[in-house]
């Protein structure tokens, strides 16, 4: 079987992972349209850490470098109480500064246009801003559809109809596509009753902390990690519900000067950002109906504590990009089997990887720090103490996230080999 020449492949939403795919596709000489209805990439910093497989995913896109070039590879994660006392904690150090999959840290929104950049060489790639879905259009035994609002540069606007092979929808956690596959309201999961507050915060003060840190306790419990080269660090911390916006502002101060080593005042610290969110434990019911498919965000959510949620999109397209260059190649003669291959296994990373163990690592913050480590009651926080006296299984540990990848080529008819 050859490669078709006419295939092409519309990528709803142009944040990293959306990026992402429509790179590793055109790498691949496959014809892809980025659509956005925004008129330029998202300036928010959000997540910030690249686990063992999406840095595999990230290095296999040509992109690591530049990444390594503008982020920098974390030491230790740790966690610790609030007076600061050390409880236990995993070490990337024993992977070597040299392993291809050790973790990265850089925000996302520097990432983006890294992406951005090397999506601009490809031929077979373009990225409309100003495209904003409305809702699908439909499908045949051919192609799919979806109806487009355009906004020119003089605010008017146009309907227009694209079609494609196959349309992704990477457009985040309030996805058009996933909503007009499911419903509005049909995204299953929880929603955790504490807020969540992401700021980002230049402070002197952090002294011996790690780069990654988790305070467990149960009134202040938080994360504070170290997210630049030039001392900014990233401290997420978590509020009752139902305070708004103004209200959580106002508490910031107290909660640092409480939190945080050393008790600071606000002339102390610089405040870069500060973010209220409401967190999510989410996953679509199918990645994929039809010739419509979902990945990272679009299709499931969960807590930010462990870089779970950004590690595992990243991962989904990595793997969405295998399956539908082997369709494009000829290495799959049953496009339907391969692509419910990637909807049943991505579906099910995340109910018994994803979901259990980001809520895991979320509840852990607000246990009793006098007793977590007591008999073995915390399982995970016992395998890291058994970790700093045994190297060997410290990097077991260390790349056991790697469970998230699947080989989705041994699902190919045969091998052509990929570069």
């Amino acid at each position: 079987m050859m490669a078709r020449s006419d295939f092409k492949i519309i990528v709803v939403g142009a944040g990293p992972a959306g990026l992402l795919l429509a790179l590793l596709l055109s790498k691949q000489g496959i014809s892809v349209t980025v659509l956005d209805g925004a008129d330029g990439l998202d300036p928010r910093p959000r997540a910030t850490h690249y686990g063992p497989p999406a840095v595999r995913e990230l290095r296999r896109a040509g992109v690591m470098d530049d990444v390594l070039a503008a982020g920098f590879q974390p030491g230790k994660i740790c966690w610790r109480k609030l007076d600061g006392t050390y409880l236990t904690g995993l070490d990337n150090n024993v992977l070597g500064e040299n392993h291809p999959d050790r973790v990265a840290c850089l925000p996302l929104d520097q990432l983006g246009p890294i992406i951005a950049a090397h999506l601009a060489k490809q031929t077979t790639a373009e990225v409309k801003w100003g495209h904003r879905v409305t809702g699908l259009g439909g499908q045949d035994d051919q192609k799919a559809w979806v109806d487009v609002l355009m906004t020119g540069g003089d605010g008017q606007t146009t309907a227009k109809r694209l079609e494609a092979d196959y349309i992704v929808g990477c457009d985040g956690a309030n996805s058009q596509i996933r909503r007009s596959l499911h419903g509005d309201l049909n995204f299953p999961g929880k929603t955790w009753d504490e807020q969540l507050v992401a700021t980002n915060v230049y402070y002197d003060g952090f002294g011996d902390y790690e780069d990654a840190n988790f305070i467990i306790d149960k009134e202040h419990w938080h994360m504070a990690s170290r997210i630049s080269t030039d001392g900014m660090w990233r401290v997420t911390y978590g509020e009752p519900a139902g305070l708004s916006h103004d209200e959580l502002r106002a508490r910031q101060p107290a909660k640092f000067e409480a939190m945080l080593p050393g008790h600071p005042k606000p002339a102390d610290y610089k405040l870069a950002n500060f973010s209220p969110y409401r967190v999510h434990q989410r996953l679509a019911p199918k990645m994929r109906v039809g010739r419509f498919l979902l990945a990272a965000d679009a299709a499931h959510l969960c807590n930010p504590f462990g870089g779970l949620g950004l590690t595992g999109g990243i991962v989904d397209v990595g793997g969405l990009s295998d399956c539908l260059y082997g369709i494009y190649s000829g290495q799959v003669s049953n496009p339907d089997a391969i692509l419910e291959v990637y909807d049943q296994v991505r579906r099910q990373k995340y109910a018994e990887m994803v979901d259990p163990i980001s809520s895991e690592n979320f509840v852990r913050l607000s246990s009793d720090p006098d007793t977590v480590l007591s008999g073995g009651e915390d399982k995970f926080l016992t395998l890291c103490l058994k970790a700093e006296k045994d190297e060997e299984f410290a990097r077991e540990m260390a790349l056991g996230i790697n469970e998230l990848l699947y080989d989705f080529t041994q699902h190919f008819d045969l091998k052509k080999g990929r570069e």
